[in-house]
Order: structure tokens, then sequence, then C-alpha cells
């Protein structure tokens, strides 16, 4: 997002907490989402896609919650209401094709009015049909589930998006020989994927009752955070949504601080630190190692800035509307191993992992007795990171930028275990040398952290192994 974006979304939520109050808020912070998500996102070398994107998000919302409502959500009008409202802001913005040739709300000019009406059409009966008669049990959740995961696979494996681009391609009467996996730019899946896989699982389990079709939509597309995060859980959002904090001087003063540190973050350090930073456009003009560590540290200190500042700024707009949401970050690089390193970076997402990912997979290895405790933390660590690796996409320097915090976590793991009490003690009989082994942690943290962002920022692993190389080369020019 520009800053002009970013702007302009602090000036509507602004202006939705002072004109909207009480349930009004509701239904305009659902309108401006689906306008925002239509608006942000970016122009793509696919016909049409700009605005089929954001549709099918809309799509999976809807049908995401078809498999989890009771039958007795039928007999809410609020449900309609929001399912009428969504349907026709979609109409809306379809209609803008008849004001100009080019885009007005989307990148392009949006698709045939006709066409858009018997996809919105189809949605509705589709979603009608699976709260009417889908029971929302755990065989039917988990085959939602599966779709979402199909899906994501789908888009993050660059060898499918390709494929995949090259048949909408065909589609829009367009060259397939043109297609790249980036052309199927979906903005905001990811977090919407994950969102709408935490609320199958705990409506699965239980957990999760009455979800009105309002609340569910303004969760999944608060446009706050629909971009970059934090991840936010559904029982936590509806205490806010439903019991907003009230806009006073200390909310205001703690969203001015927060989109303050986000705006400064984002826009003055990271934009800077990306004119330096390693990418794939200047690591080859780096011949010696010292020039390629700064390269490194400054990528790896952009990459912080820019996340955290949009992090920052998102928190900052969900004040001004009347909600906490979760920090995502806490000085992580300033931590002295690995693991805390892991507890204070993205810590929206880990939790997320640790929540749906780590802790079952767990309780099912350790229900097997003749597995060594051990080797279960291995499994579980190594496969978590692996998992968080291929999030960022399926290609081998996620894999590996995977693999490398697996092992880093395993090592610390056992490291602590053996001398975990021995540095207790150590830290009450000789404060000095405990200060200063800490210190050296933090520094060996960083540098173990900055090494694997050699796979995140360069195109490919040659390119990242051609990089590794030059780091620790004794000579060069």
């Amino acid at each position: 997002m520009s800053l002009l974006d970013i702007l302009i979304l602090i000036l509507a939520a602004l202006l939705i907490r002072i004109l909207f109050p009480g349930k009004l808020r509701l239904w305009s912070m659902l309108a401006a989402s689906i306008f925002a998500i239509y608006w942000l996102q970016p122009a793509l070398p696919i016909r049409n896609m700009d605005f089929w994107f954001p549709t099918a998000t809309l799509a999976l919302i809807f049908l995401s919650w078809g498999l989890t409502a009771d039958r007795e959500q039928l007999k809410r009008p609020q449900n309609f209401l929001a399912g009428g409202l969504s349907l026709v802001m979609v109409f809306l913005i379809s209609l803008t094709r008849l004001i100009s040739l080019e885009g007005v709300i989307t990148p392009t000019r949006p698709p045939q009015i006709y066409l858009v009406a018997g996809i919105l059409a189809i949605l509705s009966i589709l979603a009608f049909l699976l709260v009417r008669f889908a029971q929302p049990n755990k065989t039917v959740i988990s085959l939602g589930i599966l779709a979402l995961l199909l899906l994501f696979l789908f888009l993050k494996t660059p060898i499918l998006a390709d494929y995949g681009s090259m048949g909408l391609r065909r589609i829009m009467a367009q060259d397939p020989t043109l297609a790249k996996p980036t052309d199927l730019g979906w903005l905001g899946f990811s977090y919407v994927a994950f969102r709408l896989i935490h609320t199958l699982i705990d409506r699965a389990n239980g957990r999760l009752k009455d979800i009105r079709l309002g609340e569910y939509l303004v969760y999944t597309l608060f446009f706050p955070a629909f971009v970059a995060g934090p991840l936010d859980r559904l029982e936590r959002f509806r205490r806010d949504l439903n019991n907003p904090h009230p806009l006073n001087g200390d909310t205001i003063l703690q969203s001015g601080k927060c989109l303050a540190t986000g705006l400064f973050f984002k826009f003055i350090l990271a934009d800077s630190l990306s004119l330096i930073a390693l990418s794939g456009g200047n690591f080859d003009q780096v011949g010696s190692a010292g020039w390629m560590w700064l390269l490194l540290s400054a990528y790896s200190f952009m990459i912080y800035f820019d996340f955290a500042g949009y992090t920052d700024i998102a928190i900052g707009m969900g004040w001004l509307l009347g909600f906490q949401l979760p920090e995502n970050f806490n000085r992580p690089y300033l931590k002295p191993n690995i693991t805390q390193f892991w507890n204070n970076w993205h810590m929206t997402l880990t939790q997320w992992f640790r929540s749906y990912f780590f802790f079952p997979l767990t309780r099912t290895l350790r229900s097997n007795k003749k597995l060594p405790a051990s080797l279960v933390i291995f499994i579980t660590q190594f496969s978590t990171m692996l998992v968080i690796g291929l999030w960022h996409g399926v290609t081998l320097s996620f894999l590996i930028w995977g693999a490398w915090h697996g092992l880093g976590l395993f090592a610390h793991n056992r490291w602590h275990a053996l001398v975990g009490p021995r540095m207790a003690n150590l830290k009450q009989q000789q404060p000095l040398l405990s200060h200063v082994m800490n210190l050296g942690g933090i520094l060996l943290t960083f540098l173990f952290v900055s090494l694997g962002w050699v796979w995140f920022a360069l195109p490919d692993a040659a390119s990242a192994m051609t990089a590794l190389t030059t780091l620790f080369s004794m000579g060069g020019s």
C-alpha cells in the first residue's frame, strides 16, 4: 500500500467511528472493507482478475460461513441483510464499467454486468444451500479446510500458478505463452485463508457457535488488517466488535502513537533501507564479503521495519474503530536466542501455527510411548518451521529457510536442556558475565536470523548460495 492509500484508510476509520455509532458501525465497516479489497487489489496482466479475485475472496467467506452456520441462521434477518449488502456492494462496483473505459474503483474496468450478476446469483444459491442442507460436522468442515489448503498450495506453487495463469489467459482470450506465476497476485488471500481455517477448525471442535454472517465478513475482511495482519481470533474480535473501546483521549493517543511509529518504520526507515538492502537486482554487483554483509544487514532491518510498520498502522487504525488488535512484534532482534526470537516475531502467525499444527502434532506423537522425547521435539519443531516456510511459497528457497530455523530451534532446545540450570545460577552468582553472554546471544541470534534472510531476499536457491559464498569469502574486491 502507498502512503496515500494508508492515509485514506486512516481517515475512513476515523469517519466511520464518528459518523456511524452503535449498530451502524458494523455495517459501515462491512461496506468499507468490501470497498477496500477491490480498491487495494493491484492491477494484474490477466483481464478482469483485479475484479474476480476480490469477488472470489467474498465467495470463500460466504461458503465457509455456510459450512459452519446452523440452520437457525436462515431465520435471522441480519444475516440476509449482511449478504444483501455484500452483493449490492459488488454489483455497484461492477456498474462502474459504465462510467469509464478504465477502472474507477478497481485498477481496470470491471467485467460485463450480466456476468457479474450471474456469478453473484450462483454464489448466493450455493451459500443458501449449504446453510440449509449441510450439517456443520467434522467431515463436512474438514472437506472445506482441505479445499482451502489445496487452493493455497495451487497459488503458492510456481509451476501450478503458471498453469493456472495459462488457463485463465485462454479463458480471457489472451496469449498463454506470456503466463507467469506472479500473474495470480490475489491480494490478502493468505491472511483470509488463515482466518477461515481457524474458524472452521474451532467450529468443528465446538468452540465457535452462533456465527453471524455480518460479523464473520467484518472479521475476515477487516480493512486495517486485511493485507498484512495481524492475525486475530474471531472470539476476541467479536468482543471488541460488540463492545468497542471508547473513542476518547486515551484511545486517540494510543492510536496516534501506533500510527506515527508505523508510518516512520515503513516510509522512513524501511523505504530508505530498501535502497541498499540485499535483492536480486544488486547482489551480483557486490564482490566482497564486507559489502555483502552490509546489504544483508540492511535487508534484515528493512524486512523488520516494513512488516512491523504495517502492523503498527493496522493496530492504530484498529484503535480508531474500537478494536485492540493483538501485537505482532516485540523487539525480536533484541532476544538472546532463536526460541525467544520466534516468540516475538510475527507473534500472531507463530501462535496460529502452535495452536493448529504444533500442539496437535505434539499430542499425536506423544501418544506413541516408544518415541523418545527428543525425537518428538525435533519432528514437531522442524516440521512446523517447514510448513511456515512453505506458507510463504512452495519453493526450494523457502523450504531451506524453514529447515534452517527448524534446526536452529531444535539445537537451542537441546542446548537449553543441557546448560539451562547452570545459566540460571550464573545470573545470580556472576551477573556481569551473564550480561555479556546475553549480549553475545543477541548478536549470535541476529547473525543466525540474518543468514536465513538470504533465502528470502534472493529469487532462487542458486543466487542464495552465491551470496552465502561471498559472505564467507576471505578475499574479493
